[in-house]
């Protein structure tokens, strides 16, 4: 067999991040071919369309998200597991220079009304199957602050409550792109969660 004539994981880093700049709509195979030095043919022979690059190249990146939000979850006190939770996703959604905002909730807004138009529903449920971690690390989280007596709420309905503030600070960052206001209510969101008393700890 032919060897292939790119680098596969390269490609899906080129790819993702002209996905998270500009879109799926606003990116074509040709732009993904030309910055990493390809045809754009290879790229078709070897994920079949533009959404199946896109797809593997989320999949990537939820990967390599989760494994930093698991650090940034790991140690600490429990109010600073939720700050550098916060903060990551924050400085997430302000990388990039202008900023990308969050490839997930961009996502979402390309899912197509109908089939054909957009990204379909295998898209929906990798965007969903991110969440739906990204929540399950929270809750366990809080759910280990529980068992040390730093949080006396419901563990799940916590986890959903921040998740939800998440998707919010997103959609405020395309908005206003206000980092400090973003910070703000992350910060607003903890004390709820906690209480202000807290802090000390």
């Amino acid at each position: 067999m032919r060897p292939r004539e790119f680098d596969h994981d390269d490609v899906l880093r080129i790819a993702f991040d002209q996905f998270w700049r500009k879109g799926v709509r606003g990116t074509s195979l040709t732009d993904i071919a030309r910055d990493a030095g390809d045809q754009r043919g290879s790229l078709y022979n070897a994920f079949g369309s533009k959404e199946a690059l896109f797809l593997q190249a989320y999949e990537r990146y939820a990967d390599d998200y989760l494994l930093a939000l698991q650090k940034a979850l790991g140690a600490g006190s429990l109010r600073k597991r939720l700050t550098a939770f916060f903060d990551l996703t924050i400085t997430n959604f302000r990388a990039g220079s202008p900023p990308r905002g969050c490839p997930t909730t961009r996502g979402l807004m390309e899912l197509g009304a109908v089939e054909g138009e957009g990204l379909d529903e295998e898209a929906r449920r990798a965007f969903a199957e991110l969440v739906t971690r990204i929540t399950s690390l929270v809750r366990d989280t809080l759910s280990a602050g529980a068992e040390r007596g730093d949080f006396s709420g419901d563990p799940e309905a916590a986890a959903l409550h921040i998740i939800t503030v998440t998707r919010g600070l997103a959609v405020l960052e395309r908005a206003f792109g206000d980092e400090a206001e973003l910070r703000r209510i992350a910060a607003h969101t903890i004390d709820l969660i906690l209480g202000k008393g807290s802090r000390s700890t």
